[in-house]
């Protein structure tokens, strides 16, 4: 068990350290949003894999009601190559600290989910006192999409149930119709791919441990590629040049079109569309995309090794 927890706390480190800094450095992901996204993903499950297993595997160790549990189905072959009496005191102390971990990611997961619900049910109920229910009797409103009335240029995307694509008459006014198709065909892959969950997710675990790099980069190159690849699936419907001027046009005073209203996000991705980098080729989308989503297979592979060998 000893080695099972060194060979964790390696891959922990590592996937957590030294490979978001060179992934941040990288110039790819501009030209793969998607995959990128995706390279992010892999990386933090795998550090909470490795948080798991080795919680697992320690609670197991400290604890003989937890290894009763977790090894009654195994033969005692299995239990005796974990080694699981002979428990130094760093993998009591390392559980500790690993269950306070998990049980603050959990709090702060709650915490994010229910602000993010609070947000939305105020946001909901301003949208009904500037948009009311009809009358009973006349058909009803409601729909995938909301325009309001206000001559300010704006439009975004309202998740929930069942969600919605609000648009101000001020947008309908500014943009063309095949900018206005652009519009809703980039707040469209912003629903599609469930980003709201992603940006959810990112940003409670970069609150709950800001000072550990994954995490921190994490949040922020989210927030950057779910834009980048929302702005692909409007682009390629709808051509880049007109994307960007929609873009444009949306954000001559503050940033509408992002979820994250940085001056220097928005002119980068205008650049971006403006003078679109070249696509990675498929081969090495699918290698990237594979080797991304074998690596949280590492911890488990670490974790059933002694197990496995010693069925065999």
């Amino acid at each position: 068990m000893t080695v099972c927890l060194l060979l964790l706390s390696a891959v922990a480190l590592t996937a957590a350290l030294p490979v978001p800094r060179a992934l941040t450095r990288a110039a790819w992901p501009e030209r793969e949003p998607v995959v990128a996204l995706w390279v992010w993903q892999c990386l933090v499950a795998t550090v909470l894999l490795c948080c798991l297993a080795a919680l697992v595997l320690g609670t197991a160790a400290v604890f003989h009601t937890v290894r009763d549990r977790v090894f009654a189905p195994a033969p005692p072959a299995v239990t005796a190559a974990y080694d699981l009496s002979a428990t130094p005191a760093w993998a009591a102390a390392l559980t500790l600290l690993l269950a306070c971990g998990a049980a603050w990611t959990t709090a702060m997961l709650a915490r994010e989910l229910a602000e993010a619900r609070r947000r939305r049910g105020q946001a909901r109920a301003h949208l009904r006192e500037r948009a009311p229910e009809l009358p009973a009797g006349l058909p009803a409103a409601r729909g995938p999409l909301l325009v309001l009335e206000d001559e300010y240029p704006d439009a975004w995307w309202m998740p929930g149930h069942p969600p919605q694509l609000i648009v101000t008459t001020g947008a309908l006014h500014r943009l063309t119709g095949h900018q206005l198709d652009a519009v809703l065909a980039h707040e469209h892959g912003h629903a599609r791919a469930h980003h709201d969950w992603l940006l959810h997710l990112s940003t409670a675990l970069a609150t709950g441990f800001p000072r550990v790099p994954l995490f921190t980069h994490f949040c922020d190159q989210t927030h950057r590629l779910v834009e980048l690849a929302a702005d692909d699936t409007a682009s390629r419907r709808h051509g880049h040049l007109t994307t960007a001027l929609a873009l444009i046009e949306l954000n001559q005073h503050r940033g509408v079109l992002s979820c994250a209203n940085s001056h220097r996000l928005l002119g980068e991705r205008v650049d971006r569309l403006l003078e679109p980098p070249p696509r990675l080729d498929r081969r090495r989308r699918a290698l990237t995309t594979t080797v991304a989503a074998l690596v949280p297979l590492v911890p488990l592979l670490i974790t059933f090794a002694p197990g496995l060998s010693a069925l065999s």
